[in-house]
C-alpha cells in the first residue's frame, strides 16, 4: 500500500494522550515539499507507548522553574538598554502567546519590547480586535509588515494546490522577518514561546533555550522552496520577480553570525500552560475568545487569528489523519484538563469537522475553484490512512478504535 509523505508504515497511537504517530515534526519551511523527503514524525516508545510529548511533559514537570527564572533574568540582563533603544523583539498577530510574552517581559521583568506582526491573509474579526487590544491595552510599540498583496495571495494559492499547505505563507512570515528586522533595529535577542519539542519534536531539542538556526537562517539561497517550487523556477516559469518574493526569504546565515543575534523560547525559561497564557492574555491584554466554538474542535481560543486557520487545520485532517480536535485534545490531556477517555470522545465528535464558515470567501479570494480544491484534497491523502467507503472517505484507524481497518 502506497504511503506518502514518508509517513510512518503503521499507525500507531499514544497512550496518555490522544496523539498519532502520523503527527509531522516542525520542518523549516523553506525546504518544504510535496515528498517531504527530510520530514520527521512523532516518536512513540515501542516499550510503553507513551508519545515524546508527553515525556517532555513530564520533564517539564520536573524542571526547577525558580532556577529557570533566574537564567531569564541573567539573560536579559545581559540585553537589556537603558537609553530608550528596543532590547527585544516579540514576532506576533495579536495571540494569546505574543500577547502573554511581550506584557511579561515588558511589565515584569522592565524590557523595552518591540512587537513586530506579520498579519495573517483574512484577519477575523475578533482576531484583528484582539490585535488592536495587545497593541493599545498592552501598550506597546508595533510594527507591521505587509507583504506584497499579490504576491502573498499567489504564493498562498500555490501552496494549497502544491502542498495543501494553506498557512505556509503565514508561517514564512511570522518565522522569517524577525530576525531580519532585529537585524535593522540592532536587536540582538528575539522571543518566540514554546518549543516545537512541546508538542513532537524530537525531546533533545527542548535541552536549549535557543531556537535552530536552520528554522529562519539558511547559507544557499538555491535551495530554498516556496509553495514546495524552487526560487528560479518561481522567477522563471511563474513570472515572480526575486525582489517581491524576498520579503519571504529567511536570513542570511553570515547575517546571523555577524550581527549575534539570539533567538530564545520564553518557554524554556517560564512553565508554559496554554490555558494560563490565556488567562493572562485575557486579564492583561484585552484577549477574547471567539465568540462560538472553532469549527473542527471543542476550543475558542487557539489560532484564531486568521481565517485560513480553520482550512489549515482540516488540511493536516487530511495528510496526516490528524485534526484540530487532536491537536487541542492532546495539549488539554497533557496539561490534565482532560482526562484521555474525554479526548477520545472530543475527537470522535469534532475531528475532520469541514470548516465551512469562511470556506467560500476565502476560494473566492484565491481564486481557487472549490470542487478543484476538494479534488486537491483527495490527491494528497496517504492510502494507508484513507480508505473510500460507501463513496465516502473513512480514516483506516482512529484512536476511538471505528476507524474501517480497526
Amino acid at each position: 500500500m502506497k504511503i506518502k509523505y514518508n509517513l510512518p508504515k503503521r499507525v500507531l497511537f499514544c497512550k496518555k494522550c490522544v496523539m498519532s504517530n502520523q503527527r509531522p515534526s516542525s520542518i523549516s519551511e523553506f525546504f518544504h515539499t510535496r515528498e517531504r523527503e527530510n520530514a520527521k514524525y512523532l516518536r512513540i516508545d515501542e516499550k510503553d507507548g507513551i508519545c515524546e510529548a508527553c515525556k517532555q511533559n513530564e520533564i517539564k514537570n520536573n524542571i526547577d522553574w525558580e532556577i529557570r527564572e533566574k537564567k531569564l533574568i541573567e539573560l536579559l540582563d545581559k540585553h537589556r538598554k537603558n537609553n530608550g533603544d528596543y532590547d527585544c523583539l516579540v514576532p506576533g498577530s495579536g495571540g494569546k502567546d505574543s500577547a502573554y510574552q511581550a506584557h511579561i517581559l515588558k511589565y515584569k521583568y522592565k524590557m523595552n519590547p518591540l512587537v513586530i506582526t506579520w498579519p495573517p491573509i483574512l484577519y477575523t474579526e475578533y482576531g484583528l480586535k484582539n490585535y488592536n487590544n495587545w497593541i493599545n491595552v498592552g501598550g506597546f510599540d508595533a510594527l507591521v509588515i505587509r507583504p506584497n498583496g499579490r504576491v502573498m495571495k499567489e504564493l498562498t494559492k500555490l501552496s494549497i494546490l502544491n502542498l495543501l499547505h494553506p498557512f505556509q505563507t503565514f508561517i514564512l512570515g511570522q518565522k522569517n522577518i524577525a530576525p531580519k528586522i532585529a537585524s535593522k533595529f540592532n536587536i540582538k535577542l528575539i522571543f518566540y514561546g514554546e518549543n516545537e519539542a512541546e508538542y513532537g519534536n524530537p525531546i533533545a531539542e527542548n535541552n536549549s533555550s535557543l531556537r535552530k538556526k536552520s528554522y529562519f537562517a539558511v547559507k544557499n539561497y538555491n535551495k530554498i522552496y516556496l509553495a514546495g517550487i524552487k526560487i528560479s523556477d518561481l522567477v522563471k516559469k511563474y513570472k515572480f520577480k526575486y525582489q517581491d518574493l524576498k520579503i519571504f526569504l529567511p536570513i542570511n546565515d553570515s547575517e546571523i553570525a555577524k550581527t549575534k543575534i539570539e533567538v530564545h523560547y520564553l518557554g524554556f525559561y517560564l512553565k508554559w500552560t496554554p490555558q494560563e497564557v490565556f488567562y493572562y492574555a485575557v486579564k492583561n491584554t484585552g484577549f477574547s475568545p471567539r465568540p462560538f466554538r472553532t469549527q473542527g474542535t471543542f476550543s475558542k481560543y487557539n489560532s484564531i487569528d486568521d481565517k485560513i486557520d480553520d482550512l489549515h487545520f482540516y488540511t493536516t485532517f487530511i495528510k496526516f489523519g490528524i485534526g484540530r480536535a487532536t491537536y487541542d485534545a492532546s495539549q488539554e490531556i497533557r496539561n490534565r484538563h482532560l482526562t484521555r477517555e474525554e479526548g477520545k470522545n472530543l475527537v470522535q465528535k469534532y475531528d475532520g469537522e469541514f470548516p465551512d464558515r469562511y470556506f467560500s470567501e476565502i476560494m473566492s479570494f484565491l481564486e481557487i475553484n472549490e470542487e478543484k480544491f476538494f479534488k486537491t484534497c483527495d490527491k494528497f491523502r496517504s492510502p494507508h490512512l484513507w480508505k473510500k467507503k460507501n463513496n465516502k472517505w473513512k480514516l483506516r484507524f482512529t484512536v476511538a478504535k471505528d476507524g474501517v481497518d480497526d
